[in-house]
């Protein structure tokens, strides 16, 4: 089971591939990137597959802490190509998750769980190298694919990664904070000094109020545990930002997923995209 994030996917195209106009000179290079990079993961072997997008950027976390990422600033030739990509994506007979009210990390989140509980699936990929993405990882079961460097990490990954457990990566993120999610994690809390202290306590509420009972080797204890005292709220509202919500809709059984051709309106969409070729090559890949 593959579940793929499509903004993601999305970006990485927009700034690796060239520029690419449609039949009616609109901008699809990176379109065209992730309907073709979609393919090729089918003609690997991918059968089943979901990809989750954020239709909007804003979701509720923008409610929680005014800092949060937003689409200000996009370039709007790439924020163009977001809705052509679910409906692309749709005609090759993808399943997409168009996101609204929370952002696609939460569906894969949510996907990834209700696939992992269908004992017929043997294993769930969560592509997408988002760090957040990593307390979703369960053993080898759940696991995350880092598709542009052909890297999977499973929960040893995740800890060798990050020096802590996936179930401690919100706490992780509400220390150190997330820049690429807008909130900045609390003052001389770092990667190390986070990970000593939660591979230890694992969440924030079990760490001692008093440094001197900090059964962990870092330095300048007091300063953290004074740091983590003042900057309380504010490591709890970052951890609930980076706390991935999993009571998404995105499918009731797994055969929905089953990626069983495109539909007629691919070949239409392919030729909008001056990509004829990837009509032909989904026939195929359908055994058509």
């Amino acid at each position: 089971m593959h579940i793929v994030d499509g903004t993601y996917e999305l970006f990485r195209h927009f700034f690796a591939v060239p520029s690419a106009l449609s039949e009616d000179g609109k901008e699809v290079g990176a379109l065209r990137g992730v309907i073709g990079s979609m393919l090729r993961m089918i003609e690997a072997g991918a059968t089943h597959l979901g990809v989750a997008t954020d239709h909007v950027i804003e979701s509720f976390r923008n409610e929680m802490y005014a800092g949060y990422k937003t689409g200000d600033g996009i370039d709007p030739d790439l924020r163009s190509q977001f809705s052509p990509l679910e409906d692309g994506l749709g005609a090759m007979g993808v399943v997409v998750w168009p996101i609204i009210d929370q952002e696609a990390d939460d569906a894969m989140a949510a996907a990834a769980l209700r696939a992992s509980e269908d004992p017929d699936v043997s294993r769930v990929l969560i592509c997408t190298p988002d760090k957040d993405l990593a307390q979703s990882v369960v053993g080898d079961r759940i696991v995350q694919l880092d598709r542009r460097n052909n890297l999977v990490r499973d929960e040893d990954g995740v800890r060798e990664k990050f020096g802590v457990a996936p179930e401690s990566i919100p706490d992780f993120l509400g220390l150190v904070g997330d820049s690429a999610d807008g909130f900045p994690g609390l003052a001389g809390w770092g990667a190390r000094s986070a990970a000593a202290v939660l591979a230890r306590y694992k969440h924030l509420e079990a760490i001692p109020n008093n440094p001197d009972d900090w059964d962990v080797s870092v330095r300048n204890t007091r300063k953290l545990a004074t740091t983590l005292a003042e900057g309380w709220e504010d490591a709890l509202l970052y951890r609930d930002l980076a706390t991935l919500r999993t009571d998404a809709q995105v499918f009731d059984s797994v055969d929905e997923l089953r990626w069983l051709g495109p539909r007629t309106d691919f070949e239409q969409f392919a030729r909008w995209m001056r990509a004829p070729g990837l009509w032909t090559r989904a026939n195929l890949a359908a055994g058509r």
